[in-house]
């Protein structure tokens, strides 16, 4: 008998109520969700729901690439220092200072003695590379060679560049997560793309500026102004913004850096009623700065944000509270953005602006409105194909498939998924295979029939030998769709997720749902013949 176990016909329906609850906050809208919250308890109400893309609602698209050379001088900056520090441990002074090259650096050590004791020293530098998956590469970071004549030279890898590069990319995205949506409601689309780009999309965003505003640097640094006579290879020129620009001539060494903030939150200044940001150090930039600073009484020292000097006050008494205030002429709006650049940290590398457009409401309306004139006309024609085909069996068939794109939105939102014109691409062609999934069942049930059947071993041949050929190709087009997913960016991924969840869905309301259903006819009428 074509029979369908209570249990399994349970858990089915199920199933369907959750994916129904799952969609409620996108088919009723945040606002009743809202309010709903304010009357139910919080567990009963479902939090996600399917967002818009950036081309449904508009918004802002960036797309940033990492600085290499500007990486690349970071390194060799740190390599410097690295040299520096061994030299000093060993008492050992180079011959000409530590020269900086295009990959690394160059130290002369003409004491043989000295160099004896260096050069091990310095190989330790080179130490291997790592990969969280991979462990070991086997690869090093430096090269370090002894060129004779007590020339030595330790060039930074490409192995090392490009792992740097990586992480620095991955350390970014978090970074700017936590500054586009510091509350975490706006949720913007923030992903990597190739090795050294990331692609920010903020959908519902107007003012671009705004957005690449945020996506500074964010490196802070303390330092001393220089004094008239300092060495030309310890000071360094920085524009300042109080003087329109003008350079300042600053210290080299750093007294503080952004990495020791623990807090940073815009304010007013009590005196002057200007916006200003108030700081506080952790521990070890507390214990630093009120060293700097009792040294240094009655000196200027500079307050650099991404190599340009926003204050150069002068210290008028030692702070030792690991506490204070940065001004320097801002708006509120400029306050309350360089306390968000503070507080989520520096970038471990600069970005350059690749790609930066707007994306008008407008485009989005009229794509939502064409979606919803091709949705419209498929339904009907399916509708009349599936009615006049199959009879009853096409209302069960056109169940399903409404049954189909609910588990959809739902496995959307469970995922937080963001819904783009592309997917709704994948929606429609899922729509069009869990119809032809349907056609399969129902010619196969129409074939057992005409081979002398009865109605129960026709329904019940009809789904089992279907299974096969439904499974092949569903399961064919899911690996296509899982290779575009990991492929693919951007629109081609919003493509991917819909048809690959597409595919599970259709395979359960197929074999599941039409099947419950059709159970649930033949239990009902009894008949002697399948009318298909």
């Amino acid at each position: 008998m074509f029979r369908q176990s209570t249990l399994k016909s349970a858990l089915i329906v199920f199933t369907l109520f959750f994916g129904a609850y799952l969609t409620l906050p996108t088919v009723l809208g945040p606002q009743v969700v809202r309010t709903l919250s304010a009357y139910l308890p919080s567990f009963m109400v479902p939090k996600g729901s399917v967002k818009l893309g950036l081309d449904l609602q508009g918004g802002v698209h960036v797309m940033l690439e990492v600085d290499r050379a500007g990486l690349n001088r970071d390194l060799v900056r740190q390599l410097q220092e690295d040299v520096r520090r061994v030299l000093r441990n060993e008492r050992v002074a180079p011959t000409g200072g530590i020269v900086a090259q295009n990959r690394g650096v160059a130290v002369r050590i003409l004491d043989a003695d000295g160099r004896r004791r260096v050069l091990p020293k310095l190989q330790e530098l080179a130490q291997p590379i790592s990969n969280a998956i991979l462990g070991q590469t086997g690869q090093r970071n430096l090269e370090v060679v002894d060129q004779g004549d007590g020339l030595v030279t330790l060039t930074i890898t490409d192995a090392e560049i490009n792992d740097k590069i990586g992480r620095a990319v991955n350390q970014s995205i978090e970074i700017f997560r936590k500054r586009l949506d510091p509350e975490g409601v706006k949720e913007p689309v923030i992903q990597r793309q190739g090795l050294d780009r990331i692609v920010v999309q903020m959908p519902g965003a107007s003012n671009s500026k705004d957005i690449t505003d945020v996506l500074q640097p964010g490196k802070l640094e303390f330092r001393m102004v220089a004094e008239p006579g300092a060495p030309a290879a310890e000071i360094e020129q920085l524009p300042s913004v109080d003087d329109g620009g003008q350079p300042l001539a600053v210290e080299r060494r750093v007294l503080v850096r952004g990495e020791d903030l623990i807090s940073a939150e815009p304010g007013f200044d009590q005196r002057t009623s200007e916006p200003v940001v108030n700081f506080r150090f952790n521990v070890r930039g507390a214990q630093a700065f009120a060293a700097a600073t009792t040294a240094n009484v009655g000196k200027p020292f500079a307050i650099i944000l991404d190599n340009r000097i926003i204050s150069a006050p002068r210290i008028i008494s030692p702070i030792t509270q690991g506490q204070g205030q940065i001004s320097g002429r801002f708006t509120v709006e400029a306050a309350n953005r360089l306390a968000i650049l503070l507080r989520s940290g520096a970038l471990p590398a600069s970005f350059t602006l690749v790609e930066e457009r707007t994306v008008g409401p407008g485009l989005g309306r009229d794509s939502i409105e064409a979606a919803k004139l091709a949705s419209t006309v498929s339904a009907v024609a399916i509708i009349a194909f599936s009615i006049a085909t199959y009879g009853i069996f096409g209302v069960i068939a056109l169940v399903a498939l409404v049954a189909n794109v609910m588990l959809i939105f739902a496995l959307m939102s469970a995922l937080g998924s963001t819904l783009t014109l592309p997917g709704i691409a994948g929606i429609v062609l899922t729509v069009a295979m869990a119809v032809d999934s349907n056609v399969l069942i129902y010619e196969r049930i129409r074939e057992e029939q005409a081979a002398g059947r009865g109605a129960a071993l026709a329904l019940d041949a009809g789904f089992t030998r279907a299974l096969a050929t439904i499974l092949d190709a569903n399961i064919t087009t899911f690996l296509a769709g899982a290779i575009l997913y990991l492929v693919g960016t951007g629109a081609i991924k919003g493509f991917a997720v819909t048809l690959c969840l597409g595919i599970v869905t259709t395979i359960f309301t197929a074999f599941t749902l039409t099947r419950i259903m059709v159970a649930a006819w033949y239990r009902w009428f009894k008949p002697k013949v399948v009318p298909i």
